[in-house]
């Protein structure tokens, strides 16, 4: 009965919005399922990474846990031999640590939809980091500026474009072409 029960409320939460809503500079969405500035210190939010969509690595203080809702996609986390790409799916449980440099790739088809459950001041950052309204495509050298300032003033850490080439995520840069097809370079695939 309880697990019919969680399961009718995890495909509730995969599949209906809830509550606020914004888009971020890669082309994902975030729902507020409780407002980042609510009591209690917690924010669980609803996020959708679109098939392509990429979050490039960084690290924060703030602890997050994420259960895939719906949809594959790959984790980068580091491990006792360097960083290493995890595969996710539906059903899956992964549980950043504080501090831990993590980043996240959407190499299929369909889009990846998680549970996040983190901490009000990283919610704070995400309705921060929204996309200006209008705005489409993918990530610009603008997003990329602007969300390193917002990082800086947070005190999150996000790797340098070469930092992300080494481990096979390629950012927008100055004279790029949006059109081109990127190059997928999937070091080490667990």
């Amino acid at each position: 009965m309880y697990k019919a029960r969680l399961s009718s409320i995890l495909d509730d939460v995969a599949e209906r919005s809830h509550g606020e809503v914004i888009d971020l500079p890669d082309g994902a969405t975030v729902e507020f399922l409780t407002p980042p500035d609510a009591a209690g210190g917690f924010c669980v939010m609803r996020g959708v990474i679109p098939p392509g969509g990429i979050v490039p690595l960084h690290s924060h203080a703030d602890a997050e846990a994420f259960l895939v809702l719906s949809g594959t996609k790959q984790v980068l986390l580091h491990g006792a031999a360097g960083p290493e790409w995890h595969r996710v799916q539906a059903g899956d449980y992964i549980d950043v640590a504080s501090g831990t440099p993590h980043a996240w790739r959407n190499d299929s088809d369909q889009p990846v939809v998680d549970l996040l459950i983190t901490t009000n001041r990283l919610g704070q950052f995400f309705r921060e980091m929204r996309r200006p309204a209008g705005a489409t495509g993918p990530p610009t050298p603008d997003d990329l500026a602007r969300l390193g300032a917002l990082a800086q003033k947070y005190g999150y850490w996000t790797a340098t474009p070469e930092e992300n080439a080494a481990v096979g995520i390629y950012l927008p840069s100055p004279g790029h072409d949006p059109d081109a097809h990127e190059r997928v370079d999937i070091t080490v695939l667990r």
